[in-house]
């Protein structure tokens, strides 16, 4: 049993989040988006400002049918090397508004979640933090938190919320976080460390491999 919450408006939520992380890179300079970003091993600030650009670009043609793949990315990144942030922004920007329409007519929350978890690191690696508390964070944190599995019956308790995840019965572990805490940590953005040191009612070890979508991290993220 979950919450229930209104069907997210994954364009505007995508847009809103798209429009505020332009809106911050857009006044960076060279040494800014030369930042590397933590939350994504590898990559520098503008690296995944490219890769949500190349999403954008790759869906409109035809070249993705799903979230791309570790290769598929490494190609889009490689793609926009030395491109000027300005181009990247506008073309975009240009490009967006046809996407936003495609991920609310198939109903694809990855995408909104993509561009939310990015903005994120971004924030992470430049000392900015902020939107923590956006419409974004609120629907797809609650979204990944319905989709999580678990061996054992969890509750796990948010600001204004319970989600009651995994086999019936009464509870027999729980955890208190935030909507945006579980969003990063549902995304791999927390090492096992990190998962281990949540506010846990016992031992989280029967699930902590089962908590995140994608990772752990392999360093722990501060932000």
């Amino acid at each position: 049993m979950t919450a229930d919450v209104p069907a997210p408006d994954l364009a505007r939520l995508y847009r809103d989040t798209r429009e505020r992380l332009t809106a911050l890179v857009a006044g960076l300079d060279e040494a800014a988006l030369a930042t590397p970003v933590p939350a994504c091993p590898g990559w520098l600030v503008q690296d995944v400002v490219a890769h949500l650009a190349a999403v954008v670009e790759d869906a409109l043609a035809g070249r993705l049918t799903g979230p791309p793949s570790e290769a598929e990315t490494a190609v889009q990144v490689a793609r926009y090397k030395g491109r000027p942030m300005t181009r990247t922004l506008a073309e975009w920007t240009a490009e967006a508004p046809q996407f936003e329409e495609i991920i609310s007519a198939f109903d694809v929350p990855p995408a909104v979640i993509d561009v939310a978890s990015h903005e994120q690191d971004i924030r992470g690696a430049l000392g900015r933090p902020g939107a923590r508390d956006t419409e974004a964070i609120w629907q797809m944190g609650g979204w990944l938190l319905r989709g999580l599995r678990s061996p054992v019956p969890l509750r796990v308790t948010v600001e204004d919320a319970e989600f009651r995840i995994g086999p019936e019965g009464e509870p027999t572990l729980g955890l208190t976080t935030t909507r945006f805490e579980a969003f990063r940590w549902r995304m791999g953005r927390r090492s096992r460390d990190q998962l281990a040191a949540l506010d846990w009612s016992g031992d989280p070890a029967p699930v902590l491999d089962h908590l995140v979508v994608f990772g752990p991290a392999r360093t722990e993220i501060i932000e």
